[in-house]
């Protein structure tokens, strides 16, 4: 393959992409648009019109927010890529460091610096614009710049001595190499399991135990009818961020915690809140996690073997805008593979929401078999209602972006479900 070839196919992927993507978004609005003065049947003795009309208004908003990070993000790219601004870059610290490892390091964290300083205006955007705008913002000025430098002191921390091993493995571990990057990736993955939920995550968040006794006792119970161990039973205090709620459960092996947002405490029934941990249960029952951790694996080993060969092509720098004479460094190869991977894989997207809908649906029949389908039921309505998720969203839209299956049919099969003893 010649450089110009590989140019065209990419503007091919880039353009074909984005022009999909705003459609898709302008389908969603549309569609949201559509149905936003009418409740839908089956949730209109449950949510009023009102909220409904707040979770159309807030998906419409946060669409048209996407499609404008979406064109900034695109022309970024091609600043980089085709204007030169990769080879000015690389350029710039070459005549500063000269060739080596210090140079690599160099490039990858100016870059990340740079693109993080062109997002911050849209993440500043994001959550005291337009979060709060709907009345979810809870986040203060100083707290967003200290989460901003805790995010950026861990980068440094963890994510630089990660890029210098594996660029010493890239360049010193021959042709196999990839093997060897692949199992250190992996067991990275496998240690930020462990460090998430007792170091990194406290860093951001108080974690205090649960302290109501009824609900513990409650939780406690369905732990032992589903044969789950936890480390713990913790509430987080997500409310100075955001009114958003959720529960989840994180780590693995002795480290799994399970965690509360201070906000589902406050608003679910604590038979409600059984019905969403059962759920979350669902998924680490029925193999989710590990399913999901395989299929990551798998990916990213045949990425690096992919990368393995891209990386000894001169037509991969030079149809990406880089002279391979002067920038060919596994840095750049790295940088590149990353910037346009994922156009070449969006079409997939689909595939990769299908599974996700198909697990969310198993951990709702899962909880429906240890909980009242009933209740499950109503704390998905209070959290569509409180998130304002829309109820009605574009099909095909949802097809490509949405990992949970749309209201309408996640209530109908749980409430076709027929509660069993267990």
């Amino acid at each position: 393959m010649t450089s110009t070839v590989f140019s065209i196919v990419f503007i091919f992927f880039l353009l074909t992409s984005f022009i999909v993507r705003l459609w898709l978004g302008a389908r969603h609005m549309r569609h949201i648009r559509i149905h936003r003065a009418n409740v839908p049947a089956q949730f209109a003795h449950r949510i009023p019109l009102d909220a409904h009309q707040k979770a159309a208004d807030y998906t419409i908003a946060k669409v048209r927010f996407e499609r404008i990070s979406l064109v900034v993000s695109t022309l970024v790219l091609i600043v980089l890529t085709f204007l030169g601004g990769l080879q000015w870059l690389s350029d710039v610290l070459l005549s500063a460091l000269e060739q080596g490892m210090t140079y690599q390091i160099a490039l990858i964290a100016v870059l990340g610096l740079i693109t993080s300083v062109i997002d911050l205006p849209l993440d500043y955007y994001r959550q005291f614009v337009l979060e709060e705008a709907f009345g979810f913002n809870k986040m203060t000025p100083k707290l967003f710049v200290v989460d901003m430098m805790k995010s950026a002191i861990l980068g440094v921390v963890l994510g630089l001595p990660l890029v210098w091993i594996m660029l010493t493995v890239m360049g010193k571990a021959g042709d196999m190499w990839w093997v060897y990057a692949w199992i250190i990736w992996c067991l990275f993955q496998m240690a930020m399991l462990v460090l998430y939920p007792t170091v990194i995550a406290p860093l951001f968040n108080k974690f205090t135990p649960l302290e109501n006794e009824a609900l513990r006792s409650r939780i406690e119970s369905l732990l032992q009818r589903t044969g789950f161990a936890s480390k713990g039973l913790f509430v987080m205090d997500g409310s100075k961020r955001s009114t958003h709620g959720n529960a989840y459960f994180s780590g693995f092996g002795a480290a799994k915690r399970i965690v509360f947002f201070d906000t589902l405490i406050e608003r679910l029934t604590p038979s409600e809140i059984e019905a969403v941990l059962a759920h979350e249960l669902g998924h680490f029952k029925l193999k989710h996690i590990v399913k999901r951790m395989f299929v990551i694996f798998s990916i990213s080993l045949g990425m690096l073997v992919l990368l393995g060969y891209l990386k000894t092509q001169a037509w991969f720098f030079a149809g990406l805008g880089v002279d391979p004479l002067s920038a060919n460094s596994n840095a750049m190869a790295l940088i590149l593979f990353a910037l346009a991977f994922p156009f070449f894989t969006f079409f997939l997207s689909p595939l990769g929401a299908l599974v996700s809908r198909k697990h969310e649906y198993e951990a709702d029949a899962f909880a429906a078999n240890y909980t009242a389908p009933q209740d499950m039921v109503s704390a998905l309505v209070k959290l569509y209602e409180d998130n304002a998720s829309t109820l009605t969203p574009d099909p095909l839209y949802s097809a490509f972006y949405d990992s949970h299956p749309p209201a309408a049919l996640r209530v109908g099969k749980l409430l076709a479900h027929s509660p069993a003893s267990a």
